[in-house]
């Protein structure tokens, strides 16, 4: 499934202006601590958050995660957004829960991949 494909499942807001939605998606990870999703993340997931400063996109490339998305409305701050376009990281906005999130991706994979 492609990145602009899950933005319309999801209705998501996608934040960034200069991106890829092109780009497919293994997977989704949720959590909180940067360093738990350095460990368990894995290339071309969509990473759930609630995160919003700017070292999500340090994680988010250094992994070659596909996307962020910010769950629950949570303020995104600019500079996350600025360093988010230079290094080509989609950033999405979602006023659902990590968990409802989390389900409908689930649940959407799993019935791709059959």
């Amino acid at each position: 499934m492609k990145l602009k494909e899950l933005q319309k499942i999801l209705k998501l807001k996608l934040v960034t202006k200069i991106t890829n939605t092109d780009r497919k998606i293994r997977g989704g990870y949720a959590s909180d601590l940067l360093s738990w999703v350095m460990a368990h993340a894995k290339e071309n997931d969509v990473w759930i958050t609630i995160q919003s400063h700017q070292n999500i996109v340090a994680v988010a490339s250094l992994l070659n995660l596909a996307a962020i998305i910010v769950a629950e409305n949570v303020n995104i701050e600019e500079n996350t957004l600025k360093k988010a376009e230079e290094e080509n990281i989609p950033i999405y906005s979602s006023e659902r829960s990590v968990y409802e999130i989390c389900g409908i991706l689930y649940n959407t994979l799993s019935k791709e991949s059959k």
